[in-house]
C-alpha cells in the first residue's frame, strides 16, 4: 500500500511540474506553441517566421508584433510562456 501511494505521489510532482513549465518562446516548436491556448497552427508558424526573420524575442511583449497575436490573445497566453532569464 505504501509502494502505490508513493508511487501516486511521485506521478502526481512529475505531472504537476509538466503542466506548470511555460514554453520558451525563442526555442519552442511550432507544435509546442501550437499547443498553447489561443494560438493554433497558424499562429505558431508566425511565431516561428517572425522569430527566424526577425530573431529572438526580447520580452513576451515583442509577440504583439507577430501577426494574428494582439494584446488579447497575448493577455491569455502571458501566464504560459517566458523568454530568457524569465524561463527558469
Amino acid at each position: 500500500m505504501k509502494r502505490i501511494l508513493l508511487s501516486i505521489i511521485i506521478f502526481f510532482f512529475m505531472f504537476t511540474s509538466l503542466v506548470l513549465a511555460k514554453v520558451n518562446i525563442n526555442t519552442a516548436s511550432e507544435e509546442e506553441l501550437a499547443s498553447l491556448p489561443h494560438i493554433g497552427t497558424v499562429k505558431a508558424k508566425n511565431i516561428v517566421s517572425y522569430r527566424e526573420s526577425q530573431g529572438k524575442f526580447t520580452s513576451v511583449e515583442d509577440l504583439l508584433k507577430v501577426k494574428g497575436i494582439g494584446p488579447k490573445i497575448l493577455e491569455k497566453i502571458k501566464a504560459d510562456i517566458c523568454v530568457g532569464k524569465d524561463c527558469k
